[in-house]
């Protein structure tokens, strides 16, 4: 069996970006919770946001609270918006492909 990964996890957290600004741990327990099936982990994420940043789909800022843990938030910029709209579609046509597969298979 494949080996499970999050080869789509920049594009769940641009669409999450887009709803709202965001922390990373915030942004992981949605991928948990929301996603059918989640192949992300903490490593995954963290790495994704920090390469989005350097390449400008995200922004941050960070929020010092009295207590607890400072916490980087994420904003979604116009290239990151940009690159939503074209991992949209990169997946729409994945998904055109993943049918036309179940299709043939569930006919063998």
């Amino acid at each position: 069996m494949p080996k499970k990964h999050g080869r789509h996890t920049p594009a769940f957290l641009l669409l999450f970006l887009a709803e709202a600004p965001s922390y990373g741990a915030q942004l992981l327990t949605r991928l948990q919770s929301e996603l059918p099936h989640c192949f992300s982990d903490s490593a995954i994420v963290y790495r994704s946001l920090q390469e989005m940043e350097k390449n400008s789909l995200v922004e941050t800022s960070w929020e010092m609270p009295e207590t607890g843990q400072p916490r980087k938030w994420y904003t979604i910029t116009d290239k990151g918006r940009q690159a939503l709209k074209e991992q949209a579609e990169d997946i729409r046509l994945r998904l055109t492909n993943f049918e036309f597969f179940l299709s043939r298979y569930k006919d063998l």
